[in-house]
């Protein structure tokens, strides 16, 4: 996975989405995305930036999807969206998450939370 990551916390619910998320800035990262694959550990996902709408084509698991606005509040979420789908595109979205499905419900997130991102040191 990429080199930088972080933590993402859900404010509005005092608790964590995602221990810890690669980021996926460039376009290359973007285009990689979780392809290659075989799951994800729980409490591990990525982050894209930008991001309007994403694609599971070529995974081989299923995935929660969080699309966030660019004042870190969520704006769509999709929950245990399976392999060979296509999420609609999400206009005022900045960045989308994706994490292991069941993260979103264990973690109680809702659209219209807001998120903040911890940089984790290396």
């Amino acid at each position: 996975m990429m080199k930088r990551r972080v933590r993402v916390n859900n404010l509005s619910r005092k608790t964590v989405i995602l221990q810890e998320a690669s980021v996926a800035a460039t376009f290359l990262q973007r285009l990689r995305g979780l392809l290659g694959h075989k799951g994800l550990p729980s409490g591990r996902g990525l982050l894209i930036k930008p991001c309007r709408a994403v694609h599971t084509c070529g995974m081989a698991f299923p995935l929660d999807i969080a699309f966030v606005d660019g004042e870190d509040r969520i704006c769509y979420l999709r929950e245990g969206m399976p392999p060979y789908r296509f999420s609609p595109v999400i206009r005022e979205a900045s960045y989308v998450l994706e994490a292991p499905a069941g993260t979103l419900r264990r973690a109680q997130t809702q659209c219209g939370d807001m998120i903040a991102l911890e940089m984790i040191a290396d």
